[in-house]
């Protein structure tokens, strides 16, 4: 009877044993073919569903315009250091730096004391020759008359007129050296040459210049250039007389191009372009000022967004172009050479045909051969 109860026991672990490994095996079947169906819906929607992308089309050209800037100087067209053309004592100086001044104004006085003196002396003595010339004279035609009577003789007549010749030199020499004060008297001022603006005072008063010494330094306000220095290819296809833009503190505007110099600068290879600046501009000596060039470069190519440039490997650029795959598109790699970037936009070519259908943006999304859509704007 032991013996049964122990057979019967024995034979319900073993019933049980198996039921478990059954459903186990049943719950491990089920759990795969719900990963399995989820993993081809999955993998379905991957495959029908084409990401969406921006295109631009490319459109082949035989040239660009390349824009070009060049940094130069506003500069006055005159600019003098000042000073007297004889020694003397300065005794006023009549403006200071940052003065306007106008054309002719006194911008310093020299001690004139002496050439006043001078000056009154030399009118005295012509004052005294005049007379006595004018004596000689009167005596002389008196003689005249008196040798047409025979009372007086030849020799008397000669010696009065050739002492009013005498005395006639006499007065223009008297007269030279007056002129010659008056001038000494013009030059003891020092003149403005032009308008313009006091940039520099180099002495003040009671100091003793010789001639030459620099008193004041004097820039022209009117009449102001630009000199700006150009690589000699691009100055060769610019014309004098024409207009080009310019860029001043911001602003914009049109300035005609005076002259090419002739020379090139042994420093930077470039020649300097003139240009007469606007007589409204209000702009400093020395102030900087840019010359910005629109020049034509002949080479085929296309504009692309830099947005739809990839860097590759050893610094070659790529670009994903789209072509018809059945009723969808897909992506292809292309190589691009960029040769000039303007702002957001590239000038690039390569081995696009014209008309391709390019990603122009978030080309980093997508990889080569992805399905993609045509996002319409």
């Amino acid at each position: 009877m032991t013996g049964d109860i122990l057979q019967a026991q024995s034979s319900g672990r073993k019933t049980t044993a198996l039921g478990g490994i059954a459903l186990a095996v049943l719950l491990v079947w089920g759990v795969t073919a719900l990963i399995q169906s989820r993993a081809g819906q999955t993998g379905f929607s991957k495959n029908t569903e084409a990401m969406p992308v921006a295109v631009t089309t490319l459109r082949q050209q035989n040239s660009y315009q390349r824009v070009a800037s060049y940094l130069g100087l506003v500069e006055a067209s005159h600019k003098v250091d000042l000073g007297f053309e004889m020694p003397g004592l300065v005794v006023q100086i009549h403006v200071q730096e940052g003065s306007s001044v106008t054309k002719g104004q006194i911008l310093a006085s020299m001690d004139n004391a002496k050439l006043l003196a001078q000056h009154k002396a030399q009118r005295a003595d012509l004052k005294r020759a005049t007379t006595e010339l004018e004596l000689a004279n009167i005596k002389a035609k008196r003689q005249r008359e008196l040798r047409a009577a025979g009372a007086v003789s030849q020799q008397a007549i000669d010696e009065t007129r050739l002492g009013a010749q005498a005395l006639a030199a006499q007065v223009e020499s008297v007269r030279a050296h007056l002129e010659r004060t008056d001038i000494e008297l013009d030059k003891s001022r020092l003149l403005a040459p032009y308008d313009g603006v006091i940039a520099d005072r180099y002495v003040d008063e009671g100091a003793i210049v010789v001639p030459g010494k620099a008193i004041v330094r004097l820039i022209e306000t009117a009449n102001k250039e630009a000199h700006i220095g150009i690589a000699v290819e691009q100055a060769m296809q610019l014309s004098p007389g024409a207009a080009y833009p310019l860029r001043h503190r911001g602003k914009t505007f049109s300035a005609s191009l005076l002259s090419l110099r002739p020379d090139v600068n042994p420093v930077t290879r470039a020649t300097t372009a003139v240009f007469l600046l606007p007589a409204d501009l209000i702009a400093l000596d020395g102030e900087s000022i840019t010359l910005h060039l629109s020049l034509p470069v002949q080479a085929v190519g296309a504009w692309l967004p830099v947005a739809a440039l990839l860097e590759g490997q050893r610094g070659i650029w790529t670009v994903l172009r789209v072509e018809a795959l059945g009723s969808g598109h897909r992506t292809v790699r292309e190589a691009v050479e960029v040769l000039e970037i303007q702002g957001d936009k590239a000038y690039v070519r390569g081995t696009l045909a014209d008309g391709s259908i390019v990603i122009a943006d978030g080309v980093h999304r997508v990889t080569p051969g992805t399905t993609v859509s045509i996002a319409r704007s």
